[in-house]
């Protein structure tokens, strides 16, 4: 990844919340001219489906709004803790596991919950987890994220990094 500044998105097995949030934030940065001055990646704290393609429900949902999701899963590495600037996680759990890797004081401060990016979904503390729900599920996560990358994207123009 040559692109200058680095986010990770960060869910449990990488099949669902975090491959959507790399789509998303792909397309918004293409859609703004930034593709080549912002790297996105995903990766799970749990790397049983290690290589797979995202849910196909998540990829069907996602496809639906024009978002092609082409990521395999992989498991969060402590390599990762250097290479990225930003480490956004879906949820609690992945919070703590994440800050629990973390290298080092430095490492755990660029580790940010995707809710705290979220403009038109304030009350939101976490992106849930669609793999046991229905379609609304995977509806509301999308909107969640599309919501929480704007918010992101915002941060990272107003921190002056671009």
């Amino acid at each position: 990844m040559e692109n200058g500044y680095k986010i990770l998105f960060v869910c449990l097995g990488n099949i669902c919340r975090s491959p959507a949030a790399e789509g998303i934030m792909r397309r918004m940065l293409e859609k703004e001219g930034l593709a080549g001055r912002i790297g996105v990646d995903s990766a799970g704290t749990y790397g049983g489906h290690r290589g797979e393609l995202p849910d196909p429900r998540m990829r069907s949902a996602a496809a639906r709004r024009g978002i092609s999701l082409t990521h395999r899963s992989r498991k969060l590495s402590e390599e990762d803790f250097g290479r990225f600037d930003r480490i956004v996680v879906m949820d609690d759990m992945n919070y703590e596991d994440v800050h629990r890797l973390a290298p080092s004081r430095a490492a755990a401060e660029r580790i940010f919950r995707m809710t705290e990016f979220c403009r038109r979904h304030p009350d939101r503390t976490c992106v849930p987890d669609p793999y046991y729900e229905g379609h609304e599920g995977f509806e509301l996560v999308l909107d969640l994220l599309e919501d929480a990358c704007e918010g992101l994207l915002e941060d990272i123009k107003d921190e002056g990094r671009l």
